[in-house]
């Protein structure tokens, strides 16, 4: 048992090196004074056996064997974005995974444009 332990301990230390705090919390993305930080849902799974056994009479192998495995799987999925603009901070649900994230990006970016020119346009007034 053993062989089994080192490959709990092994798959153990492979999966604490991939979760960390930048995995379910991400990069900060700055665009134009607001900072859009997403959140994401991890989940994962894992499981490891072994045994040994002997070959019977009715065995076509005779004598000892030992066997191990492990196994796992992993999935990520984004659920919401924290969108910080000055003192406004707010969270907006992700519906519909990647597609409704990029919706949502898609939806802002044409009023940040629209914020952009309109700036650009004061200044030239101004000056």
């Amino acid at each position: 048992m053993e062989v089994v332990e080192g490959l709990v301990k092994t798959t153990l230390g492979e999966i604490e090196k991939v979760l960390s705090t930048k995995t379910v919390v991400g990069e900060p993305i700055t665009i134009e004074g607001k900072t859009i930080v997403p959140l994401i849902s991890v989940g994962f799974g894992f499981g490891a056996g072994g045994g040994t056994g002997k070959g019977g009479e009715a065995s076509r192998q005779q004598g000892e064997g030992t066997g191990g495995g492990s196994g796992g799987g992993a999935g990520i999925k984004p659920v919401a974005v924290i969108i910080i603009s000055g003192e406004d901070v707010r969270v907006e649900p992700i519906v519909g995974g990647v597609a409704g994230a990029l919706e949502k990006v898609g939806e802002s970016i044409p009023r940040m444009v629209e914020k952009v020119i309109d700036r650009r346009q004061e200044r030239k007034k101004e000056g």
